[in-house]
């Protein structure tokens, strides 16, 4: 983040563009929970099995993790303001997508894509706030993007076993159309005059090659290997003992 060559916001504005910012990270962070506890569900509707369903989590994180490292190399080329409103749009749209999806490899495929808009987004939504905020006051604004981060893992579960339950899985991601415009809308408004300065840097397209396979599958190992239980004790074929794979000559315990 580099100091900004325009004035501090404030009142109304400096309000405005708080909420803005936070809502669409609040969106963001609340997307990577959300679908956990309807997963069944999903499988169900889908005809896959539950553990096919899990990639609907797994494909999200995935995307994201590699877009994130892509933020800083984006926001030069586009612009800061220019591509979180980008980012935000498209978020929203693989959302609206999401919903519609009529079988299960086109809700990955906007998954993919929901995750890969939501990338962008974490970095910029603070480095934007920061921005536009007073000095004095940027510890403030560090305090409402955490709030964000902190409480919106905590409700995605709960709000989307309710959405589930009472109305149809797809709304678990149709809420975000109307919130991702609303964000998009206003942050585009107010800091539209306020874009930070542009650079064509080139990249370095090996590196981003290996960064997609080498980032995407750690990531892919993480989900699944704690969903299959890599990295646990596991039962020898030939044996009816718990065997450590991690100790060698280790002995296990009888049950």
């Amino acid at each position: 983040m580099t100091d900004s060559p325009h004035p501090p916001l404030s009142g109304a504005n400096l309000a405005l563009v708080t909420g803005s910012l936070s809502l669409a990270m609040f969106m963001q962070v609340l997307d990577t929970t959300i679908a956990n506890v309807s997963i069944p569900t999903i499988a169900g509707d889908l005809a896959v099995s539950p553990s096919q369903g899990t990639w609907i989590i797994t494909s999200f994180a995935a995307s994201n993790a590699i877009a994130l490292p892509l933020a800083g190399w984006l926001a030069r080329r586009f612009g800061e303001v220019r591509l979180f409103v980008m980012a935000t749009l498209l978020f929203t749209t693989a959302s609206w997508l999401c919903g519609l999806a009529p079988n299960f490899e086109t809700l990955l495929a906007a998954r993919v894509l929901q995750g890969m808009a939501a990338g962008p987004m974490v970095p910029l939504s603070q480095s934007l706030l920061l921005n536009n905020y007073p000095e004095h006051k940027r510890g403030m604004a560090l305090a409402f993007w955490a709030m964000t981060t902190t409480v919106a893992p905590v409700v995605g579960p709960f709000l989307g076993g309710w959405i589930t339950e009472n109305m149809s899985w797809p709304w678990i991601f149709y809420i975000n159309v109307p919130v991702g415009m609303l964000c998009s809308y206003v942050t585009w408004q107010l800091l539209k005059k306020r874009e930070t300065a542009t650079l064509r840097l080139p990249i370095d397209m090996m590196g981003l090659v290996l960064l997609v396979i080498g980032v995407g599958c750690l990531q892919v190992m993480l989900d699944k290997g704690n969903e299959l239980d890599w990295f646990g004790l596991h039962r020898d074929p030939g044996d009816h003992r718990l065997v450590d794979p991690q100790r060698s000559g280790g002995v296990g315990t009888y049950r």
